[in-house]
């Protein structure tokens, strides 16, 4: 549906240099019925999607720890970063690409896969939409050490952890990934280690 409080919307790149970063101006019609030139910026770096891996026998899930340069200039003293699996999707649809992110990050070759959501990240000045997964795994789905693709200067640990342990570290500020948050709570929400689901 076309937003008719918008007119007059112009665009400008600002840098291309990894993703892009666009300088929109535009009118916004306001609640008093006059219009207002606003201007904001907007990163778009494509679209994303994140998986929680979880396996119900053990009582466990896959998460990966890496270097996030934005959080350690932002107050985290080492820069590293809880996290579920996730990745850019490129070219692929949402499920195709977080098969291959699950397989590159964690070494687990998933076949199926159930999107629970979609989500604006950070809609003040990101463009992304990220689609939300949670797969089940064993170990025989194991392929590989999983770490990242080459070339894409990744270093990724990968942590098998107990559910429990990783809801605590949730609670007490261990894992501060927003992302992951989601994932763990809906996992806890929707009682799949509870026999519930």
């Amino acid at each position: 549906m076309p937003n008719n409080k918008i007119r007059h919307l112009n665009t400008e790149v600002l840098s291309d240099n990894w993703y892009t970063l666009r300088k929109v101006t535009f009118d916004y019609l306001k609640k008093d019925g006059t219009w207002e030139t606003q201007s904001r910026e907007a990163y778009d770096r494509g679209n994303g999607a994140t998986i929680l891996l979880y396996n119900k026998e053990k009582g466990t899930v896959i998460l990966t720890r890496q270097f996030r340069l934005p959080t350690f200039v932002n107050g985290n003293d080492s820069g590293m970063l809880i996290e579920s699996c996730a990745g850019l999707l490129n070219q692929d649809n949402a499920e195709d690409g977080i098969k291959r992110e699950t397989e590159e990050e964690t070494g687990y070759r998933i076949s199926s896969v159930e999107k629970i959501f979609e989500a604006y990240m950070s809609p003040g000045s990101v463009t992304e939409i990220v689609d939300f997964f949670i797969a089940e795994y064993t170990q025989s789905m194991k392929t590989g050490e999983g770490g990242g693709a080459d070339g894409e200067q990744e270093e990724i640990e990968v942590l098998e952890l107990k559910f429990d342990e990783a809801v605590r570290m949730m609670e007490n500020g261990e894992i501060k990934d927003g992302k992951t948050i989601m994932l763990l709570q809906y996992v806890q929400v929707k009682g799949i280690f509870m026999g519930r689901r």
